[in-house]
């Protein structure tokens, strides 16, 4: 099994464009991600990476929702939404920027403070970290003790696993991509205290081409029914577990008991070998 820590950082996507087919990903990941945000409650939500960032999370409960994204592409939407209300002839102010990130920064450097974030979305972010072990012992150190965590990711074992290694589109940043199984997210989940919820399967394609069939969706019914394994993204649900702590009683010490019929027998017989003896 190949080191999780890679000695060169892969290619990082800032934006779901950056993928041929990276728009019905974006949207398959949405539909699984508006069930299991509604489980999760509390006070604060981060969407961990850029990819994250886009991921719409309109049925969540938890109001205050956080994105934290690179340096490189706070500048990239900066510009996106400048050019935008430049082109419309509006002002600035009057884009919409709830979906622009709120707080900057690397993912294995989270500026939170420890037990203060309730759950947290890496959407596909671990597939292009150098070192996730790194990041997800940082979401380990903030989240709570009862907090979610969904991870998505791209399966190895699926079509989109082996054209990875065809020559096809070869300037495409999904060939950077890790694509780690997701029995091994689920292990180092678990090392780290966290119960595995949920798992589903999306995405029964080369994720290469975009989806032009008609009857694409029955396909994908079938293969997400009869092989589910070979999906080309998978989506986990996890929780933090933290055992509580109790204090060890120490045991119970029996006292001796002093018996006196003892004693006496023991000092009569004494008495009567003295006597015998003399």
């Amino acid at each position: 099994m190949r080191s999780a820590f890679h000695s060169q950082a892969p290619r990082y996507p800032e934006d779901w464009t950056d993928f041929p087919a990276g728009e019905q990903i974006k949207q398959a990941i949405t539909q699984v991600c508006d069930d299991y945000t509604q489980r999760i409650f509390g006070y604060h939500f981060v969407k961990l990476g850029s990819l994250s960032a886009q991921i719409p999370l309109k049925q969540s409960p938890i109001r205050n929702i956080i994105s934290q994204v690179p340096l490189s592409t706070m500048h990239l939407e900066h510009d996106e939404v400048s050019e935008s209300a430049n082109n419309s002839g509006e002002r600035t102010e009057s884009v919409d920027s709830s979906t622009s990130p709120k707080v900057v920064g690397q993912s294995h450097q989270l500026p939170f403070s420890e037990n203060s974030i309730d759950g947290f979305l890496l959407a596909n972010e671990l597939d292009f970290a150098q070192d996730p072990h790194e990041i997800l012992r940082e979401v380990d150190r903030v989240i709570t003790q009862s907090g979610y965590v969904i991870i998505s990711g791209f399966n190895p074992l699926s079509l989109a696993g082996i054209a990875k290694y065809l020559p096809v589109k070869r300037d495409n940043k999904l060939h950077d991509a890790r694509f780690f199984t997701s029995y091994r997210i689920k292990d180092w989940l678990q090392l780290l205290g966290f119960e595995i919820v949920e798992q589903r399967q999306i995405m029964f394609s080369t994720l290469f081409f975009e989806q032009r069939w008609d009857y694409a969706k029955n396909i994908q019914q079938y293969l997400s029914t009869y092989f589910p394994w070979c999906s080309a993204v998978y989506v986990i649900l996890a929780r933090k577990r933290v055992m509580p702590m109790t204090a060890i009683r120490p045991k119970l010490q029996l006292k001796r008991q002093f018996s006196p019929v003892g004693a006496a027998s023991a000092r009569t017989r004494t008495s009567s070998y003295n006597k015998t003896k003399s």
